[in-house]
């Protein structure tokens, strides 16, 4: 996979035509209640990673629900999303992704993926991605521009190795709606890997929750930033 260094952060939006996916379905049977709703910030886990999507300026912000939904529509300010509701988020993530693309309007031309419960993502990284996804402009000594094909897929570099978010081009889309099971979107990602760019990211992968001992341990990041 070719890799791109991260631009510094831009005040424009990230595409006129970008939809921002938001995968908040889980059941969290690991964690043994709702991770969406952990205590975090001035608020609760999805807050935090809502306001990521909102500074990305997306066009279009699709959050999928399953379990716990009442309960997160609740206490969450969902404002500027489209909620949509999973029955079947027991079946993996790539079920609430199917869900979510099928609320995504017809005009986008990218689809960003973002996890629910991980709230140390950068907009400035969904940036660096939905740029990557745009064909390549380079010129040789003296010579006229070259343009290279888009990439189908970006994915996010960090130190410690690949994460979320990935961004994906319209012409994927169909293919990420077929996945099936729980790791479905790393493995298309080594299925089409000569379509995938990598954009270097500074930083670990940013903790997502599944246990309690990764909530301590995101909680613990936290305290050490403030």
């Amino acid at each position: 996979m070719p890799s791109r260094p991260e631009p510094l952060p831009a005040a424009a939006s990230p595409g006129s035509r970008t939809a921002g996916i938001i995968l908040a379905a889980g059941a969290s049977r690991r964690l043994g209640r709702p991770k969406q709703l952990l205590p975090y910030g001035s608020g609760v886990l999805l807050d935090a990673v809502l306001a990521t999507a909102r500074d990305c300026a997306f066009s279009q912000t699709v959050l999928a629900l399953g379990g716990a939904a009442a309960e997160v529509q609740r206490t969450v300010d969902t404002g500027g999303c489209d909620v949509v509701l999973n029955p079947d988020f027991g079946e993996g993530c790539a079920s609430s992704i199917a869900t979510a693309l099928a609320a995504v309007r017809p005009d986008a031309d990218a689809v960003v993926l973002l996890l629910g419960d991980q709230p140390g993502v950068r907009a400035a990284s969904v940036r660096a991605l939905l740029d990557a996804l745009q064909p390549l402009a380079g010129a040789a000594a003296g010579g006229p521009a070259a343009r290279t094909a888009a990439a189908g897929m970006a994915v996010c570099r960090y130190d410690d190795g690949v994460g979320h978010p990935v961004a994906f081009a319209r012409r994927l889309l169909p293919d990420l709606a077929a996945l099936h099971g729980d790791k479905a979107v790393w493995k298309l990602l080594e299925q089409r890997a000569d379509d995938v760019v990598e954009v270097r990211t500074p930083g670990p992968v940013p903790l997502d929750v599944d246990t309690e001992d990764d909530y301590r341990r995101l909680l613990d990041g936290l305290q050490g930033v403030t």
